[in-house]
């Protein structure tokens, strides 16, 4: 099995160390990479304390193709989110999404069956660290209920705004680190430690 190890040095917000082994056979169908600095998508709103179970349940991680746990993301807490959603829609929570086990099928099922990023006043912290190793652009915004279900928002990544355009409001986000953002623009950890690779050996 064709296994590679990464040891990479994170900001304060993070742990000091952080070590990152995986399979290359495995978590298929992350190819698609979050291009420029916006996003803008339909909002689905959520409650608080929407744990690991309730975004991808355990009895479906007995397979870790994402493609195949993209159709069970969100089922335990809405059952027809899937097909209702579309690619680019934006998730809408309350406080501490993503709480529970540190499993990192979560943001791999959210961001492979299309959902652009995740809005919400906290995260889970080992959620939030495995977000942005897998590519997927989370927001801390203490506003975020004031969001509506079915609103249209936009992120503006460079100037650090979340856009309401259903209700014509703007707000400021926390602050992502510099890194993570170059993580999410790499397509998260694995195709950033490529480029990484790729750049050393030129």
């Amino acid at each position: 099995m064709d296994y590679t190890e990464i040891s990479f040095i994170f900001s304060p917000k993070f742990d000091k160390f952080y070590f990152f082994s995986y399979n290359r056979e495995n978590f298929k169908g992350l190819d698609t990479l979050y291009e420029g600095q916006n996003l803008q998508g339909k909002v689905w709103k959520f409650g608080d304390n929407i744990d690991t179970d309730l975004i991808i349940a355990a009895r479906y991680l007995n397979t870790s193709d994402a493609s195949e746990l993209a159709k069970y993301v969100m089922e335990d807490a809405d059952p027809a989110f899937v097909s209702k959603m579309n690619p680019g829609d934006i998730i809408v929570a309350g406080e501490n999404f993503g709480c529970g086990s540190s499993r990192e099928h979560a943001p791999i099922a959210l961001k492979e069956a299309g959902v652009a990023s995740v809005i919400a006043p906290t995260f889970a912290r080992i959620f939030y660290r495995n977000a942005f190793n897998m590519g997927l652009p989370i927001f801390e915004l203490p506003e975020a209920a004031e969001i509506e279900e079915g609103d249209t928002v936009r992120v503006d990544m460079d100037a650090g705004e979340i856009i309401n355009v259903s209700q014509a409001k703007t707000y400021k986000f926390t602050p992502i680190p510099e890194f993570m953002q170059e993580l999410v623009d790499a397509g998260g950890l694995i195709e950033f430690a490529k480029q990484e690779i790729a750049n050393k050996e030129k």
